[in-house]
């Protein structure tokens, strides 16, 4: 902890101590389990509660180990289930299917927030959040939904270096956006594509790809890792490629650019995101 300037844990202090209490909307990732775990050590237990939605677009693995966090830092977790695959405006996939998504699991947790008077609804978006292309953003605004880590100026370099200082076990987390964002926009997105993908890159997942997206593309499949991983991928990709055959790909292919977040963003030509 020595490591993180004394006037900057002071600040984030401050933030937090001037509410009542928060709700996180909790994805397991490193920002938003950052935000949760601040909250705990600066309200309490009581005042603290965690809330992940186990859509179909979180991978299982995720959940467990949201779940598995929360448990190990003593933080109040509510599941609740989010109706945002059954929503037109959402599974037509348009390119700003975020936005819909969003605004369920926000309209969600404000009712919920009616049972906790004084508690303000925060998320784990940090500040270089808001140089990607992020339709989300639009409805934590909407909602009125506070984001610690952007309003104190926290980006993700800090945010992995906080986490670590806190020995946050998730600290190094690679990024895991949603399932859908493996899905090409206007492509309708259904929970059997969503499962594909999860299924192919847990598949990946167990031959050591940690950082990996496989995008779908109908019956065809394109894997992404980084660049420096493509040899390795290559070296094993006969027996990787069996395995994602089963799960009813036709064809599977090694993208040759590696891994890019936001890569499908670019047929909008309207910036990166984490996709």
């Amino acid at each position: 902890m020595n490591k993180v300037k004394k006037y900057k844990l002071d600040k984030i202090e401050s933030w937090f101590r001037q509410f009542k209490g928060t709700i996180t909307a909790f994805s397991g990732g490193v920002d938003s389990a950052l935000v949760l775990y601040l909250s705990r050590t600066y309200l309490g237990k009581e005042k603290t509660i965690g809330v992940i939605s186990a859509s179909e677009s979180l991978k299982d693995k995720d959940y467990k180990l949201a779940v598995d966090f929360c448990k190990t830092h003593d933080i109040k977790l509510l599941t609740i289930k989010t109706d945002e695959i059954d929503d037109p405006s959402y599974n037509s996939n348009p390119w700003n299917r975020c936005y819909y998504c969003k605004t369920h699991l926000y309209i969600d947790l404000n009712k919920m927030a009616i049972q906790y008077p004084g508690f303000v609804i925060i998320n784990g978006n940090n500040k270089d959040d808001y140089d990607d292309f992020r339709p989300g953003h639009k409805a934590s605004d909407e909602h009125g939904i506070r984001s610690p880590l952007a309003e104190l100026k926290i980006g993700k370099d800090e945010v992995r270096r906080l986490a670590k200082s806190f020995n946050l076990g998730n600290w190094d987390k690679p990024a895991s956006p949603c399932l859908s964002s493996r899905i090409p926009y206007g492509e309708v997105v259904t929970v059997s594509k969503l499962k594909q993908i999860e299924k192919a890159e847990a598949i990946l997942n167990n031959y050591g790809f940690y950082e990996v997206r496989v995008r779908h593309y109908g019956q065809d499949c394109k894997i992404e890792v980084p660049k420096k991983d493509i040899n390795q991928l290559n070296s094993s990709f006969q027996t990787i490629n069996r395995e994602i055959h089963k799960l009813g790909f036709k064809n599977c292919l090694i993208d040759i650019d590696g891994l890019e977040s936001g890569k499908l963003n670019k047929s909008l030509n309207l910036g990166n995101g984490q996709s």
